[in-house]
């Protein structure tokens, strides 16, 4: 749980968004985006924004991969699919669950979804890839120039 927290600490568009971990094991990873009126997409209605939701469910599901591994690797995000199922409730935070199913040597594979007070009544639900760089690669400024570079 300490790894997600500092993990999640790290990126600056989930402190802005004010995600935090609410449960993390071997079996899945759990965050919570706090209701706020900053992510509000629909005034109307009071619906979270669907762009705040995309950035619950791919942080959850690329976090997911920390449950799944032995040590950290770098794995970004290949492919995420989201059906959205109905607008989130007004006012309530909104809870993101998801979990690796297959783990390859290149490609890690969650599911998950995203939801309020029931999980069976899912707001949304998710399924991603994950590409595995390896442990020894870090992030960074020079990250992709890194990775073009030959004999790393």
């Amino acid at each position: 749980m300490a790894t997600a927290e500092r993990f999640l600490s790290a990126l600056p568009h989930c402190r802005l968004l004010q995600m935090r971990v609410h449960h993390a094991d071997s079996q899945g990873m759990t965050l919570v985006l706090p209701y706020s009126a900053n992510i509000v997409g629909n005034p109307q209605t009071g619906a979270i924004h669907g762009g705040a939701l995309t950035t619950l469910m791919d942080t959850t599901c690329g976090m997911a991969t920390l449950c799944a591994l032995a040590e950290f690797e770098v794995c970004p995000t290949l492919d995420l699919r989201i059906d959205y199922m109905h607008s989130a409730k007004a006012g309530q935070d909104i809870y993101g669950y998801a979990q690796c199913y297959r783990v390859t040597r290149d490609v890690i594979f969650t599911r998950g979804m995203a939801y309020q007070d029931d999980p069976g009544q899912p707001i949304a639900q998710v399924v991603g890839t994950f590409m595995r760089l390896g442990k020894g690669v870090k992030g960074g400024l020079n990250f992709g120039k890194r990775l073009k570079e030959p004999g790393q």
